[in-house]
């Protein structure tokens, strides 16, 4: 014999109980007890109208008559037109004493745990009633059982306690004399010993289905749902959950109880001790292996097998100094939860007994702090012991295997993943069997926990970076277009998954949770909502993504105001823009005590250098234990390639001209030639040398006129270049006629800093510097006399953007 069960969304309406028919036909056992719950939602129509009608709510008619539309509509679906009148007949007989029920509860204007279990029961009873009908007119051999007749329960209304001495008799007599092939039955009803109908609690419809299994001592309990078994996460919130094809009773359990949904928990107890297998399996997938539930056979060695969740938990915590040493605390905190059926989910203590913490249901969360607050009312009055408070609005997360004490490290592992996506512990729970680690978090944390758990135990170390875009001009564009290029190459070689979610300019801005296709991603940003830089955060912040990156590509002030925001939540920060690390030294600063201090990188390698690894180089030589002496560096691509290009042949206004349409310059070139962002560059590179400098502190040599310096916009400054042309051709002949190149040199020495443009002879490091290139000479302890060099490609949108992929790679490797 084997037991079926069918939950509420395999028996939904005709279409879905047509495949549920198509799986019993196909059962291949001489004897099917089938299980089924009610249509699916009409469990909470039935409490919902019952709540309706004690608060005597007219509109409890309305549902009322949903409901029985529901059932009618059902069966007419399902039953041919001359077997209908029977089963409409009986049906509407039902729905009348039900009726009959409902309008007691409305005059009363009361509902008791009594008559709300007669009502609920109604969902099962037409269900399964129907179902058999269904079973009979299509020619298999079945016959209809009330489970009340066979399940006897004490009178514990809506979570009756099952007698099983009495109920084990019952099924094995009647199921051994039944002569039919299929049996159906309703699920989660019960009756007491005087007959009153009794419910098994939600989801009871699974304990059913084992209750009986045991009882016949069935060859298999197969549980038919809407998924296709267990899963290491629930995959509606881990797109990334795999199925589990093997798992023990155990780990089903521990899985069960902290939240997997596909079982109830005490559906598993009356089997166990029997050695029935389970099966969950997908209605809707019927050839879909789905989960194999039996003694543990951890064939794999898997150590983490799955992790749940449990919402709508609150914190509990006794604590006070009066506690320590005093025996009997804990039996009176557990005892007076218990005597007012709060269950408690999870315990923790600490070893000085200072402090009990306890996790129950929200529901429960204001009885639970006014019982216990009464019970040790004379302790809290002579300030032995603080007042319980609750704190709400938690979860409870949970790794389980049956491995996992064979392995160290696992706790560590667990607490470091979610410690770096800053996902605050509240309390911590662990029992000698070590084959459950429990974690009480905040729950609007849980999405986050759990992908970033399920991506560190389950993905092959694959790790999913969720970014986040500002700025979409030239180097914006390209950098996104570097990342479509290489997602694929990242995926399968770095076990990277780069996702763009949120995309910003300066005008609109757009967000996906699932992604922004990059092939598209400048037409939904044109359809997007007003940019708001504030909001910008603000969705991040909601979203709560593991591994979050703020990349600016702007070179925008007020952009680079908002780091400290981002840092705080622990969302990386990665930037082209010099604005930041170039501001007041305190600032620079505090943005990297927040970066050490919320695990969140701060990377800038690009405000020098662009794609050059220059930061980064230098960053090396001061871990390492290296001392830098002096730093020399033509450290602009602009103004390199302007004086790479400017000779007696050409005026300084069209070389300039073309450095800006060409994207060498900043949209103001004034920005480039007047020094100052070669200023905040030596700046940088001096302050992460270990130096406390600011900006004021550097000389700065203009070889501008104070004119063009002065001006307020592009074309004034433009105008103001082709007036002094006289002058610029003049610095470059002095520099000619002396052999020399001009190149706008940065320099850092004994904690002073200066730019300027200098005259270089044939044979120094910077003479042969061609293009738009940088380079920079350490001189440092390690490397005095001859200096450690970087050279390169030092600007462009191309390599700009290059520079900050890599930080977002690195940022991926830590």
């Amino acid at each position: 014999m084997k037991v079926l069960k069918f939950g509420g969304t395999s028996v939904a309406n005709a279409k879905n109980i047509a495949l549920v028919k198509n799986i019993v036909a196909n059962s291949q056992v001489n004897k099917n007890i089938v299980v089924v719950s009610a249509l699916g939602g009409v469990t909470d129509l039935l409490l919902s109208t019952a709540t309706l009608a004690s608060a005597q709510d007219n509109t409890y008619k309305n549902s009322l008559k949903e409901i029985e539309e529901r059932h009618l509509i059902t069966i007419k679906e399902l039953i041919p037109v001359l077997q209908q009148s029977k089963v409409l007949s009986k049906v509407k007989s039902e729905l009348n004493t039900l009726e009959t029920l409902l309008e007691g509860a409305y005059l009363i204007g009361e509902i008791t745990p009594k008559l709300s279990d007669k009502i609920v029961s109604y969902g099962e009873l037409l269900s399964s009633y129907i179902i058999s009908e269904y079973f009979i007119a299509e020619q298999l051999n079945c016959s209809y059982k009330d489970s009340r007749e066979l399940i006897k329960t004490n009178s514990n209304f809506g979570k009756a306690i099952v007698d099983f001495a009495t109920t084990n008799s019952n099924c094995k007599e009647f199921f051994t004399a039944v002569p039919e092939q299929v049996i159906v039955m309703g699920g989660f009803i019960a009756s007491s010993t005087s007959g009153d109908s009794t419910t098994l609690g939600r989801g009871g419809s699974d304990y059913t289905a084992a209750i009986i299994a045991s009882a016949i001592d069935a060859e298999l309990l197969e549980i038919w749902t809407d998924v296709s078994g267990m899963y290491t996460a629930n995959p509606r919130i881990v797109k990334q959950a795999m199925p589990i094809p093997h798992i023990s009773y155990e780990e089903a359990m521990e899985l069960s109880h902290f939240g997997a949904k596909v079982l109830y928990p005490p559906t598993i107890q009356p089997v166990l001790s029997k050695g029935i297998s389970i099966v969950i399996k997908n209605t809707f997938d019927a050839e879909n292996e789905g989960t194999l539930i039996t003694k543990n056979k951890n064939e794999l060695g898997k150590t983490v097998r799955g992790i749940s969740h449990v919402e709508h938990i609150a914190l509990l915590s006794l604590e006070g100094p009066g506690m320590v040493g005093i025996p009997g605390i804990s039996k009176r905190f557990f005892e007076v939860l218990s005597q007012a059926n709060i269950s408690v989910v999870l315990i923790t203590q600490a070893s000085s007994e200072h402090s009990i913490c306890v996790g129950v249901s929200d529901n429960d969360a204001i009885k639970a702090v006014q019982i216990v607050n009464e019970a040790f009312e004379y302790e809290i009055s002579l300030g032995k012991i603080k007042p319980v408070i609750a704190e709400e609005d938690l979860a409870i997360i949970a790794l389980v295997g049956d491995n996992m004490k064979r392995h160290q490290g696992l706790s560590g592992k667990m607490f470091s993943t979610l410690g770096k996506n800053n996902v605050n512990i509240r309390a911590i729970a662990q029992g000698a069997s070590e084959r459950n680690i429990s974690a009480v978090i905040v729950k609007d944390d849980v999405k986050k926990a759990l992908n970033t758990l399920h991506e560190e135990f389950f993905e092959d170390n694959t790790k999913q970076l969720n970014l986040f875009v500002m700025g979409v001009g030239n180097v914006g564009t390209k950098f996104l277009n570097q990342i479509q290029q290489q997602r694929k190459f990242l995926k399968e070689n770095l076990k990277l998954n780069i996702r763009v979610i949120g995309i910003s300019n300066s005008r609109t801005m757009v967000f996906d949770e699932d992604g922004i296709s990059l092939k598209s991603w400048d037409e939904k940003l044109k359809a997007g909502e007003k940019t708001d830089k504030q909001k910008f955060f603000e969705n991040i912040q909601k979203l709560n993504y593991r591994n979050s990156i703020f990349v600016d590509n702007t070179a925008s002030a007020e952009v680079s105001e908002t780091y400290a925001s981002y840092l705080k939540n622990s969302i990386s920060v990665v930037t082209c823009n010099k604005i930041a690390c170039s501001s007041e030294y305190n600032n620079y600063k505090n943005l990297k005590d927040l970066a050490r201090k919320y695990n969140a990188p701060f990377l800038f390698e690009t405000n020098v250098g662009a794609g050059l690894p220059i930061i980064d180089t230098l960053k090396n030589l001061i871990a390492s234990g290296d001392k830098i002496l002096k730093i020399q560096a033509v450290l602009s691509g602009s103004l390199n390639f302007l004086f790479n290009n400017f000779n007696d042949q050409s005026t300084f206004h069209d070389i300039v001209k073309q450095a800006q349409e060409q994207g060498y310059t900043e949209p103001d070139p004034k920005i480039d030639l007047s020094g100052i962002d070669v200023m905040r560059k030596i700046l940088i590179l001096a302050r992460e040398s270990g130096n406390k400098i600011d900006i004021e502190e550097i000389t700065n040599t203009p070889f501008l006129p104070e004119e063009s310096l002065a001006t307020t916009n592009n074309e004034d400054f433009f105008a103001s270049l082709i007036k002094y042309e006289a002058d610029f051709q003049k610095m470059f002949k002095e520099a000619n006629d002396t052999g020399s190149k001009l190149k706008y040199v940065a320099q850092y020495e004994d904690g002073k800093a200066s730019v300027g443009l200098q005259h270089i002879p044939k044979g120094h490091d910077f003479y042969n510097l061609e293009g738009s290139d940088n380079i920079v000479l350490f001189y440092t302890e390690r490397y005095p006399n001859q200096p450690m060099i970087i050279k390169g490609a030092g600007a462009g949108a191309e390599v700009t953007a290059s520079g900050i992929f890599a930080d977002i790679i690195r940022i991926g490797n830590f």
